[in-house]
């Protein structure tokens, strides 16, 4: 029983570490930044907005640098942390696992979904979630017809429709971050306003040429070249335009993954104080219960040894599972919008 004890301390303490070492860092970053630390730590709206922006600008540089990295490593190493913030955020702090008839009728389309079902099932199932807010029943009708009416042109298109949603989720959070509180301020227009710049930006010739030039574009390996990711992200397209909506792709993926496992936690805190990593971690693990928790940390572990033994399959795998994930973001998204929650 005491060696049991101590291997269970002993496994805190590896946990803990990391933990530590982030909260010392920041420490150390804050004491070097001086004056400027102080708006910054208090005024959240300056914070949210000097950290987007910056995402934007560093997410443009590993795109116009790396993107065939980026598309591939991405989701394999933020891939899982970003299902966990999803399920947090949309499902668990809000409290929609406990509202029966929101699981009845939304949640078996998302299932199905996840279970490989065609997208449009994603669709009625945010239909169902409209439909079941807690709202007038006008407002709740006309979201319900244009979230069917979505998915049915969506299902028209069959396999393209499938790549048009892929490239619009990423979007998606964009949308649930801006929505999520009330605004103090304006700041918040500078990174939406970069955020359109950029990706009108990576549209054109100049930004191709830079990926180019940079070697981005070149070989990858690992059956996961430019041309597979030109057939996975823009089928049936030319090859400039093609070229081009990866190079999107890419981008709108990483600000994505910023979103959920940075701006969002900042923006549902009460206080506008950051908390220290340690606090974070607590909330977390109150949020989701060491049970949850432990699920989530094996699941982001095996797929990373999965993807050391074969890339495409590991890479394939993560995007079966997290299939449903595009269509829960989009019912959050209209009860959000239909109960004003913030």
């Amino acid at each position: 029983m005491r060696d049991c004890g101590a291997v269970v301390a002993l496994t805190r303490a590896l946990f803990s570490a990391p933990i530590v070492a982030a909260d010392w860092l920041r420490r150390r970053w804050l004491r070097l930044l001086g004056p400027l630390a102080r708006p910054i730590v208090t005024r959240r709206e300056l914070r949210v907005a000097l950290g987007f922006s910056a995402m934007i600008a560093s997410a443009l540089v590993a795109t116009l640098v790396a993107p065939l990295w980026m598309l591939i490593l991405g989701p394999l190493v933020w891939g899982v942390p970003h299902l966990v913030a999803d399920l947090r955020y949309l499902v668990v702090r809000p409290g929609y696992h406990r509202r029966p008839w929101l699981w009845a009728l939304a949640g078996g389309p998302l299932v199905w979904v996840g279970l490989g079902g065609e997208l449009w099932w994603g669709f009625l199932g945010a239909g169902a979630a409209a439909l079941l807010a807690r709202a007038r029943l006008l407002p709740r009708l006309l979201v319900m017809a244009a979230l069917l009416a979505c998915g049915a042109g969506l299902a028209w298109l069959g396999r393209v429709g499938d790549v048009v949603f892929a490239h619009a989720h990423n979007f998606i959070a964009v949308g649930l971050w801006w929505s999520w509180r009330p605004r103090l301020s304006r700041l918040h227009w500078i990174p939406l306003v970069l955020l359109v710049l950029v990706s009108m930006f990576l549209l054109g010739d100049v930004a191709l040429g830079l990926a180019r030039a940079s070697g981005g574009l070149q070989w990858f390996g690992g059956r996961m070249d430019l041309g597979y990711q030109v057939w996975r992200l823009s089928p049936g397209i030319g090859p400039e335009l093609g070229l081009r909506l990866v190079l999107l792709f890419c981008f709108g993926q990483t600000i994505h993954y910023a979103i959920w496992l940075q701006l969002l936690p900042d923006e549902d805190r009460e206080r506008a104080t950051p908390t220290s990593f340690r606090a974070s971690h607590q909330a977390l693990r109150e949020d989701l219960g060491g049970l949850g928790l432990g699920v989530a940390v094996v699941l982001a572990l095996g797929l990373a040894v999965w993807a050391v033994f074969d890339l495409l399959h590991a890479s394939h795998g993560y995007f079966r599972v997290a299939r449903f994930h595009g269509h829960l973001e989009l019912m959050a998204g209209a009860l959000l919008l239909l109960e004003r929650r913030r």
